[in-house]
């Protein structure tokens, strides 16, 4: 610790402040977790399937480590080429997988453990916060300076916009990037006031390993100069050697990202739910104008700063059309227009006249620019997710404002922070509950993002999930009817909605609506010929349509183009056979019963009623003889069937 740090502990124990300092940071870990301790008997949810449950690599545990190396960290769940580059420019962040890997090693696929991890990881990085911010502030004169950093990491630790990534297992890659964030930026002003080699390369490892969790640890690169320009003093050469380390770090981390996932970084996605600034025009996509492109863009970062001031509602799912397509003539643009020329005007005026408003805002922008689909596009409109980093700028401001009434008032001051820091820790506590798992996210959320076609996916899917859970057929054709209600308003959305499209056809089928799933797996294969999922269940919405019609509605004639469709497909699934077989003979052509019968046979050649139907077929055929030597098969495999032959 440099001198001018401890001057500065010293000449602070005056301040009004209420907790010893030995105290701060154990007491910020424990609340920072205790916020979370409620999410430990959650199950997996949304992404989690991405990275932990359904990864080829890391449910190898260990040994799968080198896969998550290799690859683009989408390949280990779509597990073929081309899928995981869905999102533009594709993602390569190997860090936090790898912890995923070594905890099935370790533990199996144990959802409690990720959430305890998730909590514990949480609370070191508040912890790292309030070491930063210390480190940042040290030099500069403010009266409640303490107060304003220990407020400033509390504030963080509840905001309820952070529950997207701390109640989410898969959301570690947030935490871990801005811990690496922080502690890069802690020894680069560690290394410029002390001029020790190893905090310089500290910075610089830090800010890789930070990079190979999540790419937006290279905002800091913009924040670091920001800290140094406003509270560190001009040394152009100390700058230069400050910065070093985390551009080599930088530069290390592209040398390997650009040898795994090549130099393409990918243009836009023609697909609605990986680009929201598509719209279908004539049953094709076609490009948002630039007009309404930029102005949804303007709408969004308003939203951003509106969550951080009002964080309610809460939703996991920003998708189309959650946020529509808007136009610059819209009040709510013009007023994010507005805010956003507030804040660059800010920016400059408090440059001199006050370095910690305009550090706040100015890194509010800096890491929120990264995600803002200004840069590139991130293949979604916006997510809470995404304010985890820029929310620490936010939160030393709002701090900021809290000491000018302590200034001013310490009793207003403090019960204004007490009530805030308790309502958002409330809304943390209540908003964690609806992370239980995929079916009360998306049942909860649909209700908010109700206009999203993803969103209305997601609830149709987790209700067929849970129908598949009832035993009562009426609760099972109440959840299933609900799922198709929100399928159906999915696909008016996005009507080119593959997804959508099987699942709404999964759902029909379950409810028996065999014509309707038909037609649902029907377009889902006509938007993608090659949908495996369609294909394999298509096959057996023709058989069991056919199996109604024939045996349900005597209609003979749809039930074998229903059959023949199948078998089309899949010409060895026994079912289709038998009742092929069935309804010839029921048209009394026998030829064509025998040879279906005969398939039949060959796909269960241990099944004496599949003997039993041949030799049926045979004798009504007119080859007395055959049926004879099929009727004996039979009895061989089970006497009790010579009863019933006459």
């Amino acid at each position: 610790m440099s001198n001018s740090l401890k001057t500065y502990n010293q000449d602070s124990v005056g301040e009004a402040f209420l907790i010893p300092r030995k105290w701060r940071m154990p007491v910020l870990f424990l609340f920072s977790f205790l916020l979370y301790a409620n999410t430990l008997n959650h199950k997996f949810a949304q992404d989690d399937a991405i990275v932990i449950t359904d990864n080829m690599f890391t449910e190898k545990g260990i040994s799968g480590i080198s896969g998550l190396l290799k690859y683009d960290t989408f390949y280990g769940f779509f597990k073929v080429d081309g899928k995981a580059k869905l999102v533009s420019g594709g993602r390569y962040r190997p860090l936090t997988p790898i912890m995923f890997a070594i905890g099935v090693s370790m533990f199996g696929k144990n959802p409690m453990v990720g959430h305890f991890m998730n909590a514990v990881w949480y609370g070191i990085l508040v912890m790292v916060l309030y070491l930063a911010l210390q480190h940042l502030f040290f030099k500069h004169k403010l009266k409640y300076k303490e107060w304003l950093i220990f407020s400033a990491c509390l504030l963080f630790a509840a905001h309820p916009v952070h529950t997207e990534v701390v109640a989410n297992i898969k959301g570690r890659d947030e935490i871990v990037s801005l811990l690496c964030a922080l502690g890069t930026l802690y020894f680069a002003l560690r290394f410029f006031d002390e001029r020790k080699l190893w905090m310089g390369l500290s910075s610089g490892i830090i800010c890789f390993m930070g990079l190979l969790a999540k790419e937006n640890v290279v905002t800091y690169l913009a924040v670091i100069p920001l800290a140094l320009v406003l509270f560190r003093s001009f040394d152009l050469r100390q700058w230069g050697l400050t910065m070093m380390g985390p551009i080599l770090g930088f530069v290390l981390f592209m040398i390997i990202r650009t040898s795994v996932l090549g130099l393409d970084f990918g243009g836009s996605p023609r697909e609605l739910m990986n680009n929201p600034y598509l719209k279908i025009v004539n049953n094709q996509y076609v490009d948002f104008t630039a007009s309404e492109k930029y102005a949804t863009i303007s709408y969004t970062l308003g939203e951003y700063v509106r969550l951080l001031l009002y964080p309610h509602p809460l939703t996991a799912d920003y998708y189309p059309r959650h946020v529509g397509i808007m136009k610059f003539s819209d009040v709510s643009v013009i007023l994010s227009v507005l805010i956003y020329l507030v804040l660059f005007l800010a920016v400059f005026w408090f440059w001199k006249r006050n370095k910690i408003i305009s550090f706040s805002i100015a890194y509010f922008v800096i890491t929120l620019s990264i995600v803002s689909n200004l840069v590139f596009p991130i293949g979604t409109n916006m997510s809470e997710r995404f304010l985890f980093m820029p929310s620490v700028g936010f939160c030393v401001l709002m701090a900021y404002a809290l000491t000018k009434v302590m200034s001013k008032n310490k009793t207003s001051a403090l019960v204004l922070f007490v009530l805030i820091l308790g309502l958002y820790s409330f809304k943390t506590l209540d908003r964690n509950m609806d992370w239980k798992d995929d079916y009360t996210l998306y049942t909860t959320d649909v209700k908010t993002s109700s206009k999203s076609a993803k969103g209305l996916n997601a609830a149709g899917g987790s209700l067929i999930r849970k129908s598949e859970e009832i035993e009562s057929p009426e609760e099972k054709k109440r959840y299933l009817n609900q799922a198709l209600e929100y399928l159906t308003q999915a696909v008016k959305i996005h009507p080119n909605y593959k997804n959508a499209h099987l699942l709404k056809g999964n759902a029909n089928y379950y409810l028996s609506n065999y014509t309707e799933a038909v037609a649902s797996y029907e377009m889902a294969l006509t938007l993608d010929p090659n949908y495996q999922d369609a294909l394999n269940n298509i096959v057996f919405a023709y058989r069991d349509a056919g199996r109604f019609f024939g045996e349900k509605q005597g209609d003979l004639e749809k039930a074998k183009r229903y059959l023949l469709k199948s078998y089309e497909l899949n010409d060895k699934d026994y079912e289709t056979l038998r009742l092929l077989g069935v309804a010839y003979g029921m048209g009394n052509d026998h030829r064509n019963a025998v040879k279906f019968f005969e398939q039949a046979v060959e796909q269960r050649p241990n099944d004496a009623m599949a003997y039993m139907n041949l030799a049926n077929a045979c004798q009504n055929f007119g080859d007395d003889e055959r049926a004879r030597i099929q009727f004996q098969k039979a009895i061989e495999l089970d006497p009790s069937l010579k009863d019933r032959i006459q």
